[in-house]
């Protein structure tokens, strides 16, 4: 993505947004009416995403403080929108650079917390009975491996790259290479840390926000303090990702309701964007609440979006903008890339639908979870 970024921006065409990367290389249609709404449901699933699990964070500090509270996750959900709905004023991606700084250390802070706890409660003599054999029959467990790929590339997905690229100063290929060389590094070190200790702690009884397995019938396996950290700092951080990932939602909106013609700070401009980021993060707070799938939202966005923005179409910009040969193995290794994952996201597009049936049997709107 950064070769085909530098190589336009070199011709005179600096792409600033990924849909006019498909624009320009694809045609006005892909951008439009394929890369556009993609990139707008990957975005604003997150801002859902960021809303319903700041909630379960902070409904879990309730409960530890307070056992016998009756709050419910909704409400825990709208407490966290209007912390969203306070930083999404953020004009740019520029002025968040000091909260994606804090971000990252939040990051780091919750995951070493959550294996620190994980490897407590394992330790101790209060740990869960351990089972690590593999639930339901052949068909559940295909299904589920096809249900969990897109989770994990929703994990390591990096769909707005463009719309980042676009804030450094050329050239960008050699800082997004050593930038995502240590994203990537940070994150095997603090997911799989996390990943690891809590399967070794709680066997296939692992819950998909593993701090909610640090609490057994209102009763804390590990120091109350050491529950409280990751909660917080996952808070946090959430505040700072949920604001990010509204940034490409508001030039959107913007580009709609906003007027290029006079100063960015006037009435005419700030008012109409004042309406639409709000009105932005009011729905997706109300979505949050109102359909609490966090695992199955998850999952659909990532088969559905962050798969082809990641692994399919970077691969044919590549190709097109480049053109190698036929005969070389660059070109080929792109098509089978493009086919297999192609392939990858319809099945595990269809394994995510499946399983959101199946919950929906069991869930109810406004849950409390």
């Amino acid at each position: 993505m950064s070769l085909v970024l530098e190589h336009h921006a070199y011709l005179g065409n600096r792409h600033l947004l990924y849909r006019d990367m498909a624009r320009d290389i694809l045609g006005p249609r892909w951008g439009r009416y394929f890369v556009g709404p993609i990139q707008f449901a990957v975005c604003y699933n997150n801002e859902v995403l960021c809303a319903l699990l700041g909630g379960q964070c902070m409904k879990a500090i309730y409960l530890l403080s307070n056992p016998n509270g009756n709050m419910k996750l909704y409400e825990f959900v709208v407490i966290f929108g209007c912390f969203m709905l306070m930083l999404a004023q953020m004009p740019s991606f520029h002025s968040l650079r000091h909260i994606n700084l804090v971000s990252s250390v939040m990051c780091l802070s919750y995951s070493a917390c959550a294996t620190a706890a994980s490897i407590y409660i394992g330790n101790s003599s209060n740990a869960p009975e351990k089972d690590y054999s593999l639930k339901g029959d052949t068909t559940n467990r295909l299904f589920g491996i096809f249900n969990a790929i897109p989770i994990i590339a929703t994990t390591y997905g990096s769909g707005i790259i463009p719309e980042i690229q676009a804030t450094l100063a050329p050239p960008v290929k050699g800082k997004m290479l050593k930038s995502l060389c240590v994203c990537f590094v940070v994150v095997l070190f603090s997911f799989f840390t996390v990943a690891i200790s809590g399967y070794w702690a709680f066997g296939n009884q692992a819950e998909g926000l593993i701090f909610s397995s640090f609490v057994d019938n209102n009763k804390p396996l590990a120091p109350k303090w050491l529950i409280y950290m990751p909660n917080i700092c996952t808070i946090a951080q959430l505040t700072a990702n949920g604001v990010e990932y509204l940034q490409p939602t508001n030039v959107i909106l913007e580009q709609i309701f906003g007027d290029p013609e006079i100063p960015e700070f006037s009435p005419r401009n700030v008012i109409p964007r004042l309406i639409s980021r709000s009105l932005a993060v009011i729905t997706a707070t109300i979505i949050a609440a109102m359909l609490p799938f966090f695992g199955d939202m998850n999952s659909l966005i990532g088969a559905f979006g962050y798969m082809p923005l990641d692994f399919i179409l970077p691969m044919i910009f590549f190709n097109m903008t480049f053109k190698p040969s036929k005969r070389s193995s660059i070109f080929w290794l792109n098509v089978i890339i493009v086919i297999a994952f192609s392939a990858l996201a319809a099945m595990a597009t269809i394994s995510t639908v499946r399983q959101i049936v199946l919950d929906a049997k069991t869930y109810q709107l406004f849950a409390d979870l």
